[in-house]
């Protein structure tokens, strides 16, 4: 006798089994019985901070700096030793994106000199760069209090071929910097290029600039030059200039 089956003679239950819940123990003790599943991290970098994606080519030129430049001295100060030739050929051959990347990472973690190493890479492969790269390198270096190198990075921008954009938000940072690490011949040095610019009265500049300025330069000595400023913008706070010898106002104009 021949017997012939069908899945519709097979109940449904058997088909659908129930599924399986696990015991507290193994659930982690939470009710439900539901299994927590986490992810770890993939690959050996940390986790991405917003505004500080590097790419991998920025990462490894960062990487290669460090190595190079080890050193049992305080690895802020210490001034970093002249470029590897084939050090200097791989950041020259990083794009302009990631060669900025990576000197914002290397002043991120102080390596000051390597940073001011890159920046020299970086205006020689690019042209002029920021204002606010400036202001981000003297922040930097005035918090580790390398006045010698702010004075030096003033006079490259002196230096700077093409126009420079005072009336920039940098302005202020690269002033504040410059005067909280008491360098009074780069505070001048930056008024003197402003003035040359065509920044004054009547030109598109900010009075928060302004005011850092003058207080500043009248922190720093420069009293003569900070009520010079105060009459030009009417700040009210300087006295009449015009009784100085014309020797000293030359001097202050330097």
């Amino acid at each position: 006798m021949t017997t012939t089956f069908s899945l519709r003679s097979i109940p449904r239950a058997s088909l659908h089994p129930p599924p399986r819940r696990l015991s507290p123990a193994a659930g982690g003790g939470g009710g439900g019985g539901h299994l927590s599943i986490r992810c770890g991290p993939r690959g050996n970098r940390g986790p991405l901070v917003k505004g500080r994606t590097l790419s991998t080519e920025a990462i490894q030129a960062v990487q290669s700096l460090k190595r190079a430049h080890q050193t049992d001295a305080d690895p802020a100060a210490a001034a970093a030793p002249a470029l590897p030739s084939h050090l200097r050929r791989s950041l020259t051959r990083l794009l302009k994106a990631d060669l900025l990347a990576a000197l914002r990472e290397l002043l991120r973690q102080d390596r000051c000199a390597l940073a001011l190493q890159v920046l020299a890479v970086a205006r020689s492969e690019h042209g002029p760069v920021a204002l606010s790269l400036y202001a981000d390198v003297a922040s930097a270096l005035a918090r580790q209090g390398m006045g010698e190198e702010i004075d030096a990075l003033v006079e490259e921008l002196e230096r700077e071929e093409g126009p420079v954009e005072w009336g920039d938000k940098a302005v202020p940072r690269l002033l504040k910097a410059v005067i909280g690490a008491g360098r009074r011949g780069a505070a001048v040095r930056i008024y003197g290029m402003m003035r040359r610019s065509g920044w004054g009265p009547g030109a598109k500049s900010e009075d928060h600039a302004v005011k850092v300025l003058s207080r500043g330069l009248r922190r720093m000595g420069e009293v003569g030059l900070a009520d010079e400023i105060d009459k030009e913008f009417g700040l009210g706070g300087g006295g009449d200039s015009g009784d100085r010898p014309d020797q000293e106002r030359e001097v202050l104009r330097v």
